[in-house]
């Protein structure tokens, strides 16, 4: 009966309805606290694979189908702003073209973004990018090594104009190049930017927040079970989709209007693990006191629900 239901169903009153509440809890986050003063993006996008014989609509490769969900997340609130829904045949660069540019905020990207012309276009809107170095791009140094930070694990910080014709004329200006070498994983990353305000050890933890919409994927994905989808038809699947963000962005305003003071990601956490218990949401997200403790010995979790 669901799906039947949901075959029926105009998506796009559900997508007005997610879009709303992205608004309200948008509106809502905007006073968290942040390391560093100003408007930070992720982009990214996850694909979500799909039978071929049972959803045909998304065929994607010669075995299988599949749809793309393509994202950008506040990386301050955590909340997304804006998604699109697309068959998994459409590339990330392409996707570029449908996002808003705020002048002076800052839009970070992995490397599968890696296109020059669509990156000198935020440049030319007064915007900023943050963005990993894809394949060994030729270029000439300006200003080599002048904002270095001392012991920030930074190797490079330099001013740089590409030389390949090809990518000159893409991106006919000055780009910043940084090298970061990551003592936890023993390798070096490159990243280029536009921005030359922002120490450089800043411009790498801006891309490591990056992975805030990897986490959003990856909630989407095991808490709300849209792999198992209600329906067969791409309205269904639609449906299911703008349920998941209408459902994590009311789970943002709760953490908002309790005051809790957690990252949305592990208030999603505890109420996905205390989904049939009776207890009031505030006492589930709160930390036990002291005196309800008991003093028996024993070591015991923060939160009721464990």
């Amino acid at each position: 009966m669901l799906s039947k239901a949901n075959a029926l169903r105009d998506h796009r009153v559900f997508e007005e309805f997610a879009f709303h509440m992205v608004s309200v809890a948008q509106s809502q986050g905007i006073t968290k606290e942040f390391e560093l003063h100003g408007k930070f993006y992720a982009i990214d996008s996850t694909t979500i694979d799909l039978c071929m014989s049972v959803f045909r609509w998304a065929e994607f490769k010669s075995t299988k189908s599949g749809i793309r969900i393509h994202t950008q997340i506040d990386i301050v609130t955590e909340i997304p702003v804006f998604y699109r829904i697309t068959n998994a045949k459409v590339h990330d660069v392409n996707s570029m073209d449908w996002f808003s540019y705020e002048p002076l905020a800052c839009y970070v990207f992995d490397r599968g973004y890696f296109d020059l012309a669509r990156l000198y276009h935020i440049n030319v809107f007064g915007a900023f990018f943050i963005i990993r170095e894809k394949g060994k791009t030729a270029y000439e140094i300006v200003d080599g090594e002048s904002m270095l930070d001392g012991a920030d694990n930074v190797l490079k910080d330099q001013s740089i104009r590409f030389t390949k014709m090809e990518n000159r004329e893409k991106y006919p200006g000055t780009i910043r190049r940084i090298v970061y070498y990551a003592p936890e994983l023993h390798r070096s990353f490159v990243y280029y930017t536009n921005n030359f305000y922002l120490k450089a050890k800043d411009i790498t933890l801006l891309y490591r927040y990056r992975w805030q919409v990897e986490l959003f994927f990856k909630w989407i994905k095991q808490h709300l079970q849209v792999k198992r989808f209600w329906g067969e038809s791409e309205n269904a699947v639609r449906i299911q989709i703008h349920v998941a963000i209408i459902t994590y962005c009311l789970i943002a305003i709760i953490e908002h209007d309790l005051k809790i003071g957690r990252p949305v990601f592990e208030v999603m956490r505890i109420l996905g693990k205390s989904a049939l218990t009776m207890d009031n949401i505030r006492d589930l997200l709160l930390p036990l006191k002291d005196e309800e403790k008991p003093d028996d010995g024993q070591l015991y979790f923060d939160f009721k629900f464990d």
